[in-house]
């Protein structure tokens, strides 16, 4: 009887979704969710796009507001190599692994410290830390740049690049709070069993957290890539400089209308390495935000 019942019920239904017209069928139930997500997608692609199309034009086809690409592409390519821009982005690739290899290696190290060792002030300490999120890097900088350049001596430099930028409040939080969501019988079975804090940290931590490594790994790439104001002062070579800098002199004759192809072509070229990086880890990347036990 159930039998008969379902299958009576369930042909109807097959044959009335059989029934609908394209369009019903283009457009489900709540088509308002779809047609929102559209459009949303169209409003933050449409930059990305409008940088690539000018990267291709005349200066005479930007400003007749050509939406299609142009004939200017090998024109604005030869330019931007002239600039040296291969070697900016290789001196970004180190600066910005640097960046992320230190940032993420002490962010480990004091986030085991403030969860699994015990000392004066361990909440106070931890509370500076997090006060120092607060401060931008601006209003350090001058003093930065005496200390570093003067004092140290490290002008001009690949060490004054990354060195002065290895702390990361924002990832001694993440490990902190991700470190605090594992049970703490794994680290007195660690001691049982004879283990030191950094065999603890690097046979029963580190392979436990790859997915929150890999996320504020991709974060303070990213963050190294864009640096603009810190090279900016510290580097004097041209040879040293990075290439958020480098793009800088694509700039030049800008305000007369000459350059905005090849300054556009160049910002296109120097966002593909952080979106390769991100869609090789963007699974990881992903994970590592999940507020779960079992990330």
């Amino acid at each position: 009887m159930s039998t008969l019942t379902q299958t009576s019920v369930s042909a109807p239904t097959a044959e009335k979704r059989k029934n609908k017209s394209w369009v019903a069928r283009l457009w489900p139930e709540r088509w308002y969710v779809h047609l929102a997500l559209i459009v949303s997608i169209v409003i933050l692609g449409f930059p990305v796009y409008y940088a690539i199309v000018v990267s291709t034009q005349t200066n005479a086809q930007v400003f007749a507001y050509q939406m299609i690409p142009g004939d200017a592409f090998e024109a604005n390519l030869r330019q931007v190599m002239n600039q040296n821009i291969w070697q900016y982005m290789t001196n970004s690739v180190l600066v910005s692994l640097g960046v992320a290899g230190a940032k993420t290696l002490l962010s480990l190290l004091a986030g085991l410290a403030i969860v699994y060792f015990r000392f004066p002030a361990k909440t106070l300490i931890f509370g500076f830390i997090l006060i120092t999120l607060m401060m931008p890097q601006d209003v350090l900088i001058i003093g930065l740049f005496r200390f570093v350049a003067g004092d140290l001596g490290w002008g001009d430099t690949y060490q004054a690049l990354v060195i002065p930028l290895a702390a990361s409040a924002t990832g001694v939080f993440l490990f902190r709070q991700h470190f605090t969501s594992i049970s703490p019988e794994l680290s007195e079975a660690a001691q049982l069993d004879g283990a030191n804090p950094i065999q603890f940290l690097f046979r029963v931590l580190v392979p436990m957290s790859w997915n929150t490594i890999s996320a504020l790994a991709i974060i303070m790439f990213l963050a190294g890539w864009n640096q603009y104001l810190w090279p900016r002062m510290i580097i004097s070579t041209e040879a040293n400089q990075v290439i958020q800098v480098g793009l800088r002199r694509l700039l030049s004759g800008a305000e007369t209308g000459e350059t905005f192809g090849p300054l556009m072509l160049g910002a296109v070229i120097a966002s593909i390495p952080p979106i390769i990086v991100f869609i090789l880890m963007q699974k990881q990347f992903m994970s590592g935000f999940s507020l779960t036990r079992d990330k």
